[in-house]
């Protein structure tokens, strides 16, 4: 159901509207009031006749029409009596004030299921409770104890937490940043961030989406859905908070090392989301893509009037992955000709300490028409001749003549730039306060112009035998076996195509001796046991085994000391398997989050693998690219590619495996954890094998 009656409602009730100053419901009432909102407005309080000078009501039915909008300021307990108003009445758009719901336990809970069932058979479309309220600056909507009415922007902001979007108002408000909408949704009982997201998308006004978030109702429809908005709309992010992932259990590599986090970083990515740090990046963000074009590119131009700051940019932008603009010969010859000969004409351009705004001017217009240049940098130092204010009608002046290219304005100081800086905002330049936050929002424009400009995603699917999978899951579920032994591990992946060492199990010395010399030497031996996952950590792994005396012995041992260190642990045998040739190990894993499904992981494997850290996440299903990406983003991805003379090992096939993995964790949800550790990779035509395998599974 449509969100249109939140904000674009003709009449608007107060439930709950107090005359005592300093109450939620004075406070909403008074905003309304305050921000000169067009329709009608029906304090209701049995126990008032008018408030803030409007006719009071004794209840909605008093009223006499249905309001379009209805909000709910009275005590939690009440708030069931009020929906079922709403509902003879047929309203459908309501915003629950009060807290003292699902936040304070199981008796709220309760209390908020009643509401939310109310709700739904009525066709009700409810925020909150436990919300700040909402904002809409085009109708003049104020339905907020938050602060006063922003000035009207682009910029639609939502908010899971009622006193940070406070703070953000009283931030903008502050510093004349606008608003086309400010949503607090509380406990999301209803409408929830993806509601939001989807409405701010629809928005002609909003032209940014914004927001604070702690957690995500629906992770699939999230992802799905964000990522055709931000198509069309750049979102921003800050999240806190931690994944239900990171507080499960993790037996695997990858469940360990797939944080709190990783979840949200690879939605994100895969949706086109910016995430930001903190609220201050939020807001450098916002202003530019509310205020300026998308940059074509990543090089950068910087207009200085002090070498410091022009050094300071030129290093934040090397720093970021941006590109140094190259000025074409026709842009330098027009600069030398017209600017003082001490000025620096290459890129930093500085136009010298007493620069006035016609050299300002005359320098913008120029670099603006370089064919080389994608964005552009304004750095402003206050000095004794600097025409701070001039110069900014200067910079607004070029920008609406010439608006296909993005600028960006650093006005250092404080006192002796805010007459610029106002004019600047007015103008709708982003202006920053160091010459790193506005290159680090060039760096996201231009993040988020490359990921539009992706390939369309193509999900290769490979030719694979799913009945043999299906089989061996269904047969550890049916037994109730989470832990999938190493044998039937790589028969599954035998499955999806992968190559796995051959070896048997043997259960004495003598026989794990027969099967050595049948695979021929040197051999590696393993412990056979369910109850235990990393084999190395007990002495459960012996490589490089030359002779039958040396597998018996390495048997016998392993037999020994094993159940001494691990004595609750089930031991059915030793693995005697062949030796594979040299090359490099990599890990290949998956940890399935509850929310958005399996989390690919790459890095280099072996036993080093927790302690260096290096690896890369990737949401599944992937694509090629996706999976070349994956190794890319590692800081060892030089040593997979060969590093003084070395022969690099076959990408492809590495990106290929991570693609059939891919494909058998989407095919089989039962599939909880999986690593692949090592898988063994050597250069172009030598086939990778999974030497060692763990798979976890569940009942879905």
């Amino acid at each position: 159901m449509s969100l249109g009656l939140f904000f674009d409602p003709k009449s608007i009730a107060v439930v709950g509207a107090s005359r005592e100053k300093g109450k939620v419901g004075y406070e909403i009432l008074k905003n309304m009031v305050d921000a000169e909102f067009a329709g009608d407005i029906f304090p209701v309080n049995p126990k008032a006749d008018t408030v803030e000078g409007l006719k009071c009501y004794r209840d909605l039915d008093s009223i006499g029409s249905s309001p379009d909008l209805v909000i709910i300021v009275i005590p939690s307990k009440f708030v069931p009596a009020v929906m079922n108003d709403c509902a003879k009445l047929g309203v459908k758009a309501v915003v629950i004030i009060t807290a003292g719901f699902k936040e304070v336990g199981p008796e709220g809970l309760a209390l908020e299921k009643e509401v939310v069932s109310i709700a739904r058979r009525a066709g009700i479309r409810v925020i909150g409770p436990n919300c700040l309220g909402l904002i809409e600056t085009t109708n003049r909507i104020n339905a907020c104890f938050g602060g006063d009415l922003p000035i009207k922007g682009a910029t639609g902001y939502l908010s899971q937490s009622g006193a940070l979007l406070a703070a953000i108002l009283d931030m903008a408000n502050s510093n004349g940043i606008g608003f086309s909408r400010l949503v607090s949704i509380g406990n999301k009982c209803d409408v929830d961030e993806l509601d939001l997201i989807k409405s701010f998308g629809l928005d002609s006004q909003t032209k940014v989406i914004a927001g604070y978030l702690e957690s995500i109702t629906d992770g699939a429809a999230f992802v799905t859905q964000a990522e055709r908005i931000s198509q069309q709309k750049p979102i921003l992010l800050m999240k806190s908070g931690s994944t239900g992932a990171g507080a499960q259990a993790a037996s695997s590599h990858t469940g360990s090392l797939a944080g709190s986090d990783t979840a949200y970083e690879c939605i994100f990515e895969r949706a086109g989301i910016i995430r930001c740090a903190s609220i201050k990046e939020q807001f450098d963000h916002a202003q530019a893509f509310a205020g300026q074009p998308l940059p074509e590119g990543s090089s950068v131009a910087v207009i200085t009037n002090a070498g410091g700051p022009g050094i300071m940019a030129a290093d934040a932008i090397e720093q970021q992955g941006l590109t140094f603009a190259k000025l074409a010969d026709k842009t330098i010859n027009k600069l030398k000709e017209n600017l003082p000969t001490a000025a620096n004409v290459n890129n930093p351009i500085d136009v010298l300490g007493d620069a006035l705004a016609d050299r300002y001017e005359f320098a913008i217009d120029v670099v603006m028409d370089d064919p080389n240049v994608d964005s552009i940098l304004i750095l402003l130092t206050p000095q004794a001749m600097t025409e701070t204010p001039e110069t900014a009608e200067a910079i607004a002046k070029i920008s609406k003549l010439k608006p296909k290219k993005p600028i960006f304005a650093c006005f250092l100081g404080a006192g002796k730039v805010a007459n610029g800086v106002k004019i600047l905002r007015q103008a709708n330049i982003p202006q920053y306060d160091s010459p790193e936050s506005a290159v680090g929002t060039i760096k996201a424009m231009s993040e988020y112009v490359r990921w539009r400009s992706r390939p369309k995603r193509i999900v290769k699917l490979f030719s694979v035998n799913r009945r043999k999978v299906e089989n061996i899951i269904e047969r550890h579920l049916r037994a109730g076996l989470r832990e999938v032994g190493e044998t039937e591990s790589k028969e599954i992946l035998e499955a999806y195509g992968f190559v796995t060492p051959k070896g048997s199990i043997a259960t004495t010395a003598e026989q794990a001796a027969n099967i050595a010399q049948q695979l021929g030497f040197p051999v590696v031996l393993k412990i056979w046991s369910p109850d235990i996952s990393h084999k190395s950590d007990v002495g459960g792994v012996k490589i490089g085994l030359g002779s039958a005396k040396e597998v018996m012995d390495a048997f016998d041992l392993m037999m020994y000391r094993i159940p001494k260190k691990e004595p609750e642990a089930e031991i059915l045998g030793v693995l005697v398997q062949e030796m594979c040739a040299s090359g490099k190990e990599v890990i290949f894993g998956m940890n399935r989050d509850p929310q958005f499904g399996p989390l690919m992981m790459f890095g280099m494997g072996g036993t080093m693998v927790e302690v260096l850290k290096d690896v890369s996440f990737h949401l599944a299903p992937i694509t090629q690219d996706e999976a070349k990406q994956m190794l890319v983003n590692t800081r060892t991805y030089r040593m997979l590619t060969g590093v003084r003379g070395e022969k690099g090992v076959d990408i492809d096939i590495i990106a290929e495996g991570l693609q059939r993995l891919s494909q058998l964790v989407t095919e089989f949800p039962q599939i909880q954890e999986l690593d692949i550790n090592p898988y063994v990779v050597g250069h172009e035509g030598v086939t990778p094998i999974a030497v060692d395998a763990r798979i976890s599974v569940e009942k879905v």
